[in-house]
């Protein structure tokens, strides 16, 4: 199957199995995590169930999902308007470098431009360079902001 022939949808509740698969196999593969499944699940399902905590995008082929982003939104006092930010990226191996995660991408920025979003923002692991490259293809770039956090 071809980039052409996937199609990028909203996932719906009964994809909450697969969504829970790609961020557990997406936390493992970007930063060697292995996550509690059944927290993942949980909040997978909250979110399906409630699109305030977030939007998953899933890109689905004949043979089903092969690809997902998570966005979530914050609420910005500069601009009066949100800021999308990407999470959960993630793409079956076999199907990375062909153009699916594009593809949602594509997808998620028309639907920020729709919703007059500010800007469509991510932050990735720094060791994480095949993301770095890939989301840099896509036209993102390096900001002046750096990420700090404090563990609860």
């Amino acid at each position: 199957m071809s980039p052409e022939h996937i199609v990028i949808r909203e996932a719906q509740a009964q994809d909450f199995r697969i969504v829970t698969d790609f961020v557990v196999a997406m936390a493992r593969d970007s930063e060697d995590v292995e996550l509690n499944r059944e927290i993942v699940e949980a909040a997978v399902r909250t979110a399906l169930a409630d699109r305030s905590k977030g939007v998953y995008y899933v890109a689905e082929a004949d043979e089903g999902l092969i690809g997902q982003s998570l966005v979530t939104t914050e609420w910005s006092d500069w601009s009066c308007c949100e800021y999308w930010w990407l999470q959960s990226v993630y793409v079956v191996p076999k199907w990375r470098r062909k153009g699916v995660f594009g593809r949602i991408y594509r997808h998620i920025l028309d639907r920020a431009r729709e919703a007059s979003a500010a800007s469509v923002r991510l932050y990735v692991h720094s060791a994480n360079e095949p993301a770095l490259l890939a989301y840099r293809r896509l036209g993102m770039t390096d900001c002046d902001y750096v990420v700090l956090e404090q563990k609860l």
